[in-house]
């Protein structure tokens, strides 16, 4: 993979950083997707993905793993398809299963970093601490549907969001597990569209900028940490 571009801009030390991280990545619909395709463009080399899911075509106008072809296919084969037609040399693990506390207790995964791209609350919470016992950094991203500006993401602190029902969850969850953990998250300060449709409502625009705000988190925590 030519990181030419790249090595312009931040220097090949910087790249043989990025090439030697190893990110987790759950959760591979429209914000895991743009993730995983950014990692994977920057030259992250090692990645374990893990996603139970099927893609469906509700899925299209928003997830960028998700084609005609994929319908029905499992999120995580075509995600190792699309990493390895960027980047053949890439190491992928990949996991075709839910994440619970049963899941997490029977593996062990060799990672830098999580992105947590999934909004299961009871998984992010078990998410969140195996990467806490594992000292491994992890970013969750909250909630994007019924949103419209992706110029109201921002990553903040899980104690510091508002306008995001997700978080708020989340937070409860975190305080009756008594984690009390500065936790970075990529978070909508939108107060989002009010409507009464059971399903969460959701445009491309919003998960995929939150995968990008994902991806930089990782990306230039790497590249700046040993300043």
């Amino acid at each position: 993979m030519n990181l030419l571009r790249s090595e312009m801009l931040i220097g090949k030390e910087n790249i043989k950083k990025i090439e030697n991280a190893k990110v987790l990545l759950a959760g591979l619909g429209g914000v895991g997707g743009m993730a995983l395709e950014m990692i994977v463009r920057c030259g992250i080399k090692n990645i374990t993905i893990i996603d139970y899911d099927k893609f469906e075509e509700s899925n299209i106008n928003r997830q960028i793993l998700c084609t005609k072809k994929s319908i029905g296919k499992n999120k995580v084969d075509e995600a190792e398809k699309r990493i390895k037609k960027i980047n053949p040399s890439c190491k992928v693990i990949k996991y075709n299963e839910k994440i619970d506390n049963v899941f997490l207790s029977n593996n062990t995964f060799d990672a830098d970093y999580i992105i947590d791209a999934i909004d299961d609350v009871k998984a992010k919470v078990e998410l969140i601490k195996y990467a806490i016992k594992n000292n491994i950094k992890i970013i969750p991203c909250l909630g994007t549907g019924n949103k419209l500006n992706p110029s109201m993401l921002k990553i903040t602190n899980i104690w510091e969001t508002s306008y995001d029902p997700l978080a708020k969850k989340l937070r409860s969850v975190l305080r009756k597990e008594r984690i009390n953990y500065k936790l970075p998250v990529v978070s909508s300060e939108e107060k989002g569209v009010v409507n009464n449709i059971k399903e969460i409502p959701s445009l491309a625009l919003v998960p995929n900028a939150a995968g990008i705000m994902l991806a930089s988190y990782v990306i230039n925590d790497i590249i700046k940490k040993d300043d």
